[in-house]
């Protein structure tokens, strides 16, 4: 993939949609007015808002596990990138050194670069197809939601 193609995101938080009661991932573009909002599961919505808040559960999630796998074998996760959405679905890839890439759900490959500390990235392409501007005006709003994220715990997306 054309890395000139790719922009570097920042994960804003988890929210609950409302009236479907679906979480959603929101990110937005590093230096950008542009955002992406990722409907996501309840399960993968709580693993996200952990990662984000430093939570440790008694007993690793899978993603836990899955970063102390990446770590004990010694292939480091460099990036992810959010590709493109197909038919209201979105893809993304886990990419590792030695240019190896693993396709992966967005929320699993959110939560991992999370845990993992790498750059999330989104293509063009993708932020030309759903992306949402909200001008500087509007930075209140994104404040009232960044506000919101601090009241709420991820005990609150498991269902």
């Amino acid at each position: 993939m054309d890395g000139s193609n790719l922009l570097p995101v920042e994960v804003i938080g988890v929210r609950v949609e409302m009236p479907s009661n679906q979480p959603i991932v929101l990110l937005r573009e590093v230096g950008g007015i542009r955002y992406l909002p990722i409907w996501v599961g309840a399960v993968e919505a709580s693993s996200i808002a952990f990662a984000q808040q430093g939570v440790l559960p008694p007993r690793p999630m899978t993603h836990d596990l899955l970063k102390t796998i990446i770590d004990e074998t010694g292939v480091p996760l460099e990036s992810v990138h959010l590709t493109e959405i197909k038919d209201g679905i979105f893809y993304s890839t886990l990419n590792f050194s030695g240019e190896r890439s693993i396709s992966a759900r967005p929320s699993d490959a959110i939560s991992l670069a999370l845990r993992m500390g790498v750059e999330i990235f989104a293509t063009a392409d993708l932020f030309a197809a759903v992306g949402i501007e909200i001008p500087d005006a509007a930075e209140d709003e994104v404040e009232k939601f960044r506000e919101f994220l601090d009241q709420i715990n991820p005990e609150d997306f498991v269902g």
